[in-house]
């Protein structure tokens, strides 16, 4: 009963998506109406790695996928970080779950042709397990992905604005600052921040507006007030030299402390090995005489 419960709920699962592929909903009006007069939006600065060939095998359902509303806007901000469009994620998400569901179907025939049956229950059960952990399993790592590197932009970011005050130090503009500050710097984040100001010129648009949406785009609060506090020191001349300073050792202090939390952490994780090496030990020399009181009894 539970077997033909299972099989229809995915054959009901199964036809819905072919439904919704075939005949997508259509947007209401108003959103429409206000899509054509809603102003165009600036292009994107971060931008997407190459496709891969997870993305060639779930292309085809990943506008189903988008119909529903996936992924979340938390979701998407981790995408730009990490460097993914949101259909490579939604191809990616679909193929591991078509992957997941169909891995142990395959297993069962396999061991049904060495004469092994383990039962189309157990089957069924494993596959919707295992589809459901490849549907999740891309989201999970795109976030773990975007934490590391969140992390190593603070850090750089941090870099930056000791380079900023440097150079405001020895007598140079706002304009020359950022340019020459993120000139010197390597790795992903500066290059990140080399696009939003070339950006910028090339568009003729200011350098912290470019900066505050590259920030808003890395979900990134510390470089989003950089932008707000350059923006005061080009538009209204205000002294902004304190403020970097202020806002470089808050970075430092933060990234401190979480270091210090990352190896707690790890040294919390080691720990529990040692508790259960030293739960077997006593199980391995308690087991033999409880075994000698148990049978006497």
């Amino acid at each position: 009963m539970i077997t033909t419960l299972l099989w229809g709920a995915g054959l009901g699962v199964g036809l819905w998506a072919l439904v919704v592929y075939a005949f997508p909903p259509r947007p209401p009006l108003r959103a429409l109406i206000n899509q054509l007069n809603a102003p165009p939006a600036a292009p994107p600065i971060v931008t997407a790695a190459p496709e891969g060939w997870a993305h060639r095998l779930g292309s085809p359902f990943a506008k189903p996928l988008a119909l529903l509303g996936l992924p979340s806007t938390r979701a998407r901000s981790d995408l730009a970080v990490a460097g993914k469009t949101v259909e490579h994620h939604l191809a990616d998400k679909a193929t591991l779950m078509v992957t997941g569901l169909m891995l142990p179907v395959v297993m069962h025939l396999v061991l049904a042709a060495a004469d092994i049956d383990p039962g189309w229950g157990l089957t069924t059960v494993t596959s919707l397990l295992t589809a459901l952990g490849g549907f999740f399993l891309p989201d999970l790592s795109v976030r773990k992905d975007a934490s590391r590197r969140r992390s190593l932009f603070r850090h750089a970011l941090s870099a930056y604005l000791n380079l900023i005050r440097v150079l405001l130090a020895g007598g140079a503009g706002i304009d020359g600052a950022l340019s020459d500050a993120v000139s010197i710097g390597k790795g992903w984040a500066f290059q990140q921040l080399r696009r939003a100001l070339a950006t910028a010129k090339l568009t003729r648009t200011t350098p912290w507006s470019a900066l505050g949406q590259l920030g808003a785009e890395l979900d990134v609060r510390q470089l989003i007030e950089l932008a707000a506090s350059v923006s005061l020191a080009g538009t209204e001349g205000s002294r902004v030299r304190a403020s970097l300073v202020a806002k470089a050792s808050a970075l430092r202090t933060r990234e401190l402390t979480d270091a210090e939390g990352e190896a707690q952490a790890a040294t919390e994780r080691m720990s529990l090995p040692v508790v259960m090496l030293f739960g077997g030990f006593l199980i391995f020399v308690g087991y033999p005489a409880l075994a000698s009181v148990l049978g006497a009894m």
